[in-house]
Parts: C-alpha cells; structure tokens; sequence
C-alpha cells in the first residue's frame, strides 16, 4: 500500500477511488465501470505530474525522507552483485549506521559504502536511523584506505539526517572521526563517486561525499543543517521548517548551480519510491558513466583534482 505525502491527498482520493471501483468490478458489478476506471486513472497521473512539477523545497524534503524510498541496502541488493561485508572500525566497535564492503558492479570489483536509515521500526532501531557513530565514521576511513590499497573505485550511497548527536559519541570523538573521514576522501588515490540516495545531513552525509564526482536524484536533498534545525536556531521555533527549508537552497537544482553537485537524475513522477527497482537501474548508469570518466586517470591527478574542485568552492 502506498504511503502517501500529506501534498498528495488529491492523488490519494483518486488512486484510493479506483481502487474501491477495481475490488467492485471483481466482485461481479453489473455496471460497466471500466471506463471510469480509466478516467479516474488518467486523472490521478496527470494530477501527480501537475504536484511533483511545481514541489517546494519543504515538499521535496518530505519526498527525500519518504520511508518507501529506495534505500542504501536497496541499492546493495540490485545495483551490485556479490557484496562482502565489512564491519567494525578495529577500535571501538560496529555501527550499523554505516554499511559497506566489497561487491561488484557491472563486471567489476569495487568498494561500496553508506548510511542505511532501515525500513521499518526493527530496523530503524538496528541501524540508528541512519545517523553515524564515530565507530561508524572510522569504518568508512578503513574501507576508504582499504580501496586505495587495492585499487578499488569507491561508491558512497548517502542517506542520513545527520551525525548521531548523543553524548556517548561526543565522548568518543565524533567530530574528530567525521573530520577524519571527510580527510580520507580527499587522500583517495581512486575515483570517489557519491550519489545522495535521500537525505544528505550536515558533516554526517559530507565525510562520506566528498567525492570525484556527486550524483543527486531530483527530489533528494543535501544541506548543512535539517530545516527544523535551522528554524529552531535562528527563529526558535520549528514550525517555520517550510521557510528554512527554501532559505538553505538544498535542492538538487540549487545545489548544481552552486556545483556542490554534479549530476541530477530524474526520477519517475512521483518520486524513486513508485518505481523503485527502474530507479535504481538509472542511478546505476550514472555510477558507471562516472566511472568511465575518471577511468585511467594517475593517482595523484585525481586527488589533486578532487581538493581543487572543493577548494574552488570556498572562493565562489
């Protein structure tokens, strides 16, 4: 069943209607209801298409957030092919937060890593929502280091509101952690290619996609600070959430005009959730066109590259 936004109720009552008619056609009606079968249908598109044209920023967010939305072990399970994990950081421990390990793509060898939000309540508990430990944060530079030794590309599928803020990882180095994995990008000697799957928080998301090259779905988003962040500091009141959310400029559109991004993919009407298994074959030709792109380049070309790219950035 369909999960929908609360700006999709006008889709909803259609598409819920043309349900209700499908179950009563089963059932033997004696009308002839195909016909508004097929008119309420074509309605319900075009009123989606109309939504998903003109989406605000706070309306994005939402869609970046859906729980139905393709997530990091999505992307594992049918974009890449026989996935070897790897966990712990070898100083604290495991954070489920944070997945990776070694898989192929397309025929070849390659690391993967990212944040994993789970799917329901079980696992969102499992996998802390997404939000990283510095456990976490030390897992991904050891997989980073690992792919340099090997000379594996690295693939970093980004979802998460943020770092985990609690007190245990304050004490456990969590800002040191994430500044060294955002240094570990940086001394990647090979192609570092990023794709914000959802939800791209704070230092959390940006110590993992400091990448060659960024990939963006259209309705994902990527910013500093969440927009109920940033209304609570700077007008103490959630509630304007909405007018943060177009204030941060975390768009896909926006975010390529600054070029903190580098590439949008256009996602089904209605967003990745409503034809998850399509999308994701998308993402996967633009993983493997970056790919190509950085393909041969020298070790120290790319990491030169890559810190003038960010370091232009600083200038803008």
């Amino acid at each position: 069943m369909t999960l929908y936004l609360d700006f999709e109720k006008p889709v909803a009552d259609l598409e819920i209607k043309v349900k209700e008619l499908r179950l009563l056609e089963t059932r033997g009606g004696s009308a002839d209801i195909s016909e508004e079968i097929d008119r309420l249908e074509m309605k319900a598109r075009h009123t989606l298409k109309e939504i998903y044209a003109n989406l605000s920023a706070a309306q994005k967010t939402k869609v970046a957030r859906h729980p139905e939305r393709p997530h990091c072990k999505d992307y594992i399970r049918e974009v890449f092919s026989e996935f070897v994990p790897l966990a712990g950081d070898r100083v604290f421990g495991e954070d489920q937060a944070i997945i990776g390990g070694i898989a192929k793509f397309r025929g070849r060898h390659v690391m993967v890593a990212g944040h994993e939000k789970g799917a329901d309540l079980e696992t969102r508990l499992k996998h802390n929502f997404g939000m990283g430990k510095p456990e976490g944060y030390r897992k991904a530079v050891r997989l980073m280091q690992l792919a340099n030794k090997f000379s594996l590309p690295l693939i970093t599928l980004i979802d998460t509101p943020g770092a985990y803020p609690g007190v245990g990882a304050e004490e456990r180095g969590q800002a040191e952690a994430i500044a060294r994995a955002t240094q570990a990008c940086f001394a990647m000697e090979t192609p570092l290619i990023s794709v914000i799957i959802g939800e791209g928080g704070s230092g959390g998301a940006v110590s993992m996609a400091t990448g060659d090259w960024v990939i963006m779905p259209e309705h994902s988003m990527y910013s500093v600070i969440s927009p109920e962040g940033c209304a609570s500091i700077l007008w103490r009141d959630a509630k304007k959430a909405d007018e943060a959310a177009a204030a941060l400029k975390l768009t896909a559109k926006d975010l390529q005009k600054f070029r903190i991004i580098d590439e949008i993919v256009q996602e089904p009407v209605g967003g990745a959730h409503r034809a998850p298994k399509e999308f994701m074959e998308t993402v996967g030709d633009s993983i493997e066109n970056a790919l190509l792109k950085f393909a041969g380049e020298a070790p120290q070309t790319l990491k030169r590259k890559r810190r003038e790219k960010y370091m232009a950035l600083t200038q803008a």
